[in-house]
Parts: structure tokens; sequence; C-alpha cells
């Protein structure tokens, strides 16, 4: 099932190392992943395959696929974000894909997951800010 997601593990993977590192720039990291601030390289948005959309689109279902799609669809929404931790994203994302991110990213399963729990949810919210998973 990882094999036919590559958009949303290239985003995860992306946010695990790039959001990281920019998490105090949050908005700048968005920007950069959807092309309208060139202070983050465009190549982060190429590499995406099917792009930002597609990679969100992944990510929905995946959580709701797996009990929590709630919680996703709060980062989507125009209220508050539920927060997250590493043990829902580990059950929401499955152990295949974080196993797929930790080695393509070098981080440690529970590092990444620590990661993508500080992240995720601005980066989501930041990337939908209509409510509404971009086409």
């Amino acid at each position: 099932m990882a094999n036919a997601m590559p958009s949303l593990t290239a985003l995860l993977g992306l946010v695990a190392v790039a959001g990281f590192q920019n998490r105090d720039k949050i908005g700048a990291f968005v920007k950069g992943l959807t092309g309208a601030d060139t202070s983050i390289p465009a190549a982060a948005n190429a590499q995406i395959p099917g792009g930002i959309g597609g990679a969100l689109g992944g990510l929905l279902d995946q959580f709701t696929k797996n009990g929590q799609g709630d919680v996703a669809g709060s980062w989507v929404g125009t209220g508050q974000n539920t927060p997250v931790n590493g043990g829902q994203l580990s059950q929401a994302l499955g152990p295949d894909i974080v196993a797929m991110i930790a080695k393509q990213t070098g981080l440690s399963p529970d590092d990444l997951l620590g990661r993508l729990a500080q992240t995720l949810p601005q980066i989501v919210d930041g990337l939908t800010p209509n409510g509404k998973v971009p086409s």
C-alpha cells in the first residue's frame, strides 16, 4: 500500500525534516510548498508527486481508514486544530509508511513521529486556509 502513495510519503518526509527544521517559520515553509514563497526552495513542491492536493487527499484518506479522520479533519477545517501524538500518527499511517519514511529521512520511527506530531497539524492547516484541500 505504501508504494501506491508516493505523494503522501514525500509530503510527510518533507514535513518531518524541513518542516521540523523550520517549525518556527511554519508559514514560510507552507508558502514554499505551495510555490508562493521563493525563500524556500521551489524544489520542495516538485518533490511531491501528484502535488500537494494529492498528498493531502492521501493523508486524509489514510487517517480516516485508520480511525483518526476527525483529528486530520480538524486540521483542514477552519476551527481549532486537534493535537496529535506519535501513537495516533503511528496508528493512522500504519507501520509500513512509518518505516518507509523513517528510512528515507534517516530518522528513527520515534523521532519521525515526534516531529510529525509537532508540525503536521500546522502544515495541513496552512495548506488548507479555506477549509478545503487544494486540487
